[in-house]
This record gives C-alpha cells, sequence and structure tokens, in this order.
C-alpha cells in the first residue's frame, strides 16, 4: 500500500481524501491542526451569531470512521525532509510516499503590525467567535456610557475589503442593526446614534472578479441598505481606536474586521524557487510543486498556470480546490494502474455573493446575471448543498428557515472560556 499524507482538511484536502477512501492500493493519513472540518463561506454567519459552530463544522475522525483507509492525524506541519519522504509535525513523523499540501492562504496584513496586533480577522471558527463576542461587547458597553464621542466610536464598525467576506458581513451586520438592535437596544436606538457600518476598499468596485452587473448591484444595494461604502481607500494603520488611511483620512472606531487580502504560506523544506505570486506554490497541471516528483499542492495554496483561460492562475475559490483534489486522487489511482495521468481543467460553475435578507448577486459562466430574491435563493441552495454532510445541511437549513421568519436568531451569547494551558499531544 502506498501512504498518502495530507496536509490541510479543507475542500482540497477532504475531496482528495473520499476520493481515495476504501481503495485498497493506499493508506491515507489527513493532518490538520484542528480536529474537525469547518465551511468557510459560512464563517460570517457565525460571527454575526446566525448558526452555531455546530452547523458549519464536523468532526474529522467521525466523517472517515467508515473508510477503512483512513486514519487522522492532529497536529500542525513543522518541516518537510525530501530526501527521506518523511514529514516532521508538532506531535511526531511521518513517512510518505506521496504528500499532498491543501493548507489553504493565512491574513495578509501588509506588513502592518498594527493593523495585525488590533484588527479582526475572519479566517477560522476561532476568529469568528472572538468577533461575535466583541462586536456584543461594544454594544453593550455603549448601552451604558455616557460619553456620546465614546458611543459613537463603540458603535462604528469599519470592515476593510470589498471581497465576498467584507460584502456578506456588512449585509448582515445592517440586517441586524435594523431588525434586532434597534428592538433590543433601547439605550442607543432612537437618539441618533444608530450603530455606523463602514464599508472600505482599495479598489474602484466590490466583488472586483464579478461581472460589471453585479459591481452595480452590490454597490447599489449595500448603499440602500444604509452602509457607507468608500472605494479607493488603502489602510495604512490602525492606532489608538483609529483607522488611518494612505490619503490622510482617518475614522475612530473601536471595531476594525480585516478581509482585505490573503497570502500562502512558506514550508521548511520547500525552496524559495517554488514559490509564486503571493507566497503560493508553483504546481506543473498535475498539481506537483516545482522540483518535486511526489510533493503536490492544491487549492488556496498553490497556483497553476497550464490553462490558456486561466494564465494567472485560478481564483481562489472553493471549486478550485474541490476539483483540484477530485482530479488528484483519480490521478494517483491512475498511476497505480499503470494509466496515464490527467491534467487538471477547471470548470467554472460561476460565482456568487449573498448580500442580505432576500438580497445576492450570481454570475453564471454564460454571462448569465441574476440579482435579488432568486439570487438569494440559488446562493441559500449552493451553500445548502456544499455542506459536508446531511447533518449540517439540516441543522443549517433549520436555523435559516427560523431567520427568516422571525428576522431574527438567539445566538447572540458572549461566550468567553477561561483561558488555561492545553495539554500538548
Amino acid at each position: 500500500m502506498k501512504h498518502i499524507v495530507i496536509i490541510g482538511g479543507g475542500f482540497g484536502g477532504v475531496n482528495l481524501a473520499k476520493q481515495l477512501s476504501n481503495k485498497e492500493r493506499f493508506a491515507v493519513t489527513l493532518v490538520d491542526k484542528n480536529n474537525y472540518n469547518f465551511f468557510p463561506p459560512l464563517m460570517y454567519q457565525i460571527a454575526t451569531g446566525f448558526l452555531e459552530v455546530s452547523n458549519i463544522c464536523y468532526p474529522f475522525r467521525k466523517l472517515f470512521r467508515n473508510k477503512k483507509n483512513i486514519r487522522f492525524h492532529m497536529g500542525e506541519f513543522v518541516e518537510l525532509i525530501a530526501s527521506e519522504n518523511k514529514v516532521i509535525l508538532s506531535t511526531g513523523e511521518l513517512q510518505y510516499d506521496h504528500l499532498v499540501f491543501a493548507t489553504g492562504v493565512y491574513t495578509n496584513y501588509f506588513g502592518m503590525e498594527n493593523v495585525k496586533r488590533n484588527a479582526l480577522p475572519m479566517k477560522n471558527v476561532s476568529d469568528a467567535i472572538v468577533l461575535r463576542n466583541h462586536i456584543l461587547q461594544m454594544l453593550e458597553i455603549a448601552s451604558v456610557t455616557k460619553d456620546y464621542a465614546e458611543r459613537d466610536r463603540l458603535l462604528t464598525v469599519v470592515i476593510a475589503g470589498g471581497g465576498p467576506t467584507g460584502v456578506e458581513i456588512s449585509g448582515m451586520l445592517a440586517d441586524l442593526r435594523k431588525f434586532v438592535f434597534s428592538k433590543e437596544y433601547h439605550e442607543i436606538s432612537g437618539k441618533g446614534l444608530e450603530a455606523r457600518i463602514i464599508l472600505v476598499d482599495g479598489m474602484d468596485v466590490l466583488l472586483k472578479p464579478m461581472s460589471d452587473k453585479s459591481h452595480a448591484d452590490v454597490l447599489l444595494t449595500l448603499t440602500e441598505m444604509g452602509i457607507d461604502i468608500r472605494l479607493n481607500m488603502q489602510v495604512k494603520d490602525y492606532v489608538d481606536n483609529t483607522v488611518i488611511f494612505a490619503n490622510g483620512d482617518e475614522i475612530a472606531t473601536a471595531t476594525l474586521i480585516w478581509a482585505a487580502g490573503v497570502t500562502g504560506g512558506e514550508f521548511k523544506g520547500i525552496p524559495a524557487g517554488a514559490y509564486d505570486r503571493g507566497k503560493r506554490l508553483s504546481v506543473n497541471e498535475f498539481n506537483c510543486i516545482k522540483g518535486f516528483s511526489n510533493v503536490y499542492a492544491i487549492g488556496d495554496t498553490c497556483i497553476q498556470k497550464h490553462e490558456v483561460s486561466f494564465p494567472g492562475g485560478h481564483p481562489q475559490l472553493a471549486q478550485v480546490a474541490i476539483q483540484q483534489g477530485t482530479n488528484l486522487g483519480k490521478n494517483l489511482l491512475a498511476v497505480e494502474k499503470g494509466q496515464p495521468m490527467k491534467p487538471f481543467k477547471y470548470w467554472d460553475k460561476g460565482s456568487m455573493a449573498i448580500i442580505g435578507r432576500n438580497k445576492a448577486v450570481v454570475d453564471l459562466p454564460n454571462k448569465m446575471h441574476f440579482r435579488g430574491f432568486i439570487a438569494w435563493m440559488m446562493w441559500l441552495f449552493v451553500h445548502l448543498m456544499s455542506l459536508v454532510t446531511q447533518r449540517n445541511r439540516v441543522t443549517t437549513f433549520y436555523n435559516w428557515l427560523i431567520a427568516w421568519f422571525t428576522k431574527d436568531q438567539a445566538l447572540r451569547m458572549i461566550i468567553r472560556p477561561e483561558e488555561k494551558p492545553v495539554s500538548k499531544l
């Protein structure tokens, strides 16, 4: 049996493991620093209290417990020793016949240390919980303060980044402000001091990779929802609860949500020549990393330029990772059978973004464009079916249904677990 080690249990890693499940020729070990898979596109709904953590997460061991050839190893990557076909982890080491990096990307602060230290990112479940606690805590403090200037600062939320994450959390916060905050925080509402939501981006449009129709629709819809949109604005610093922009403008706020960019990681043991733009690993048409014969990368962590339609690499979307994982699994099976590998070919299924209640935009590959309620329904269906298990789909749909009918949800609890040291494995 050939041993396949997969570093990272996101879209790409899980789909590769599924492709190789119960295949007698392979033993598969999935490595992840968390013991659960989570669904990043719905992270903002955890942060705003519309979904529970369990709705978008599922334990790896339960996910694969009926797959005889798949094992889970909890740990973080430390070093690759390619000459020995060995990978060193924070919790041990593993020998491999084929190694696959599916680690995704990390928040990019563009070298701004104050932003890194004080802003609130949106990359994982822990980030989402911290953000939810923070927003609720700011509302509670604002409800008792007598200083109007301080209250305004506490109630101002700045979201940096006009991609899907920035747009979606802006819209969700606007809905909360309209349907929930105004009813529950009587000390604040009705006094001309309601929460301000400011969405800023360094580009001249929101949702840059989408169509011009989507650009126009999202700008109009968010503006109508009362969101202050400021384009061509680059954050330069975040000091003393003040966001400072490159043009000299400043915004006083206790909440800077950072959704402005991502970057690849650096892996000890992989030479500098194997990296491309954005620290993404350069791979060939079979997802093999440049300079290696049995080490691969899939998903956001890699960049692949062999397709004429994508000369600058594929978009960093879930569908790319899913399809690359599936294709690599088929190729590894083909090699064991003495058959040739097939180059990866991306099937573009379109792109979409939700804006708020009954509001979304969808672009399909045939240049069809949808907006409003029908686009919102399409978004709900696609994301519901993309969740990893039937249980996740049922519980998420139930929560969405209740929230839609009531225009509310009851998951706005500030929960701060006591900080205690966690035993090392």
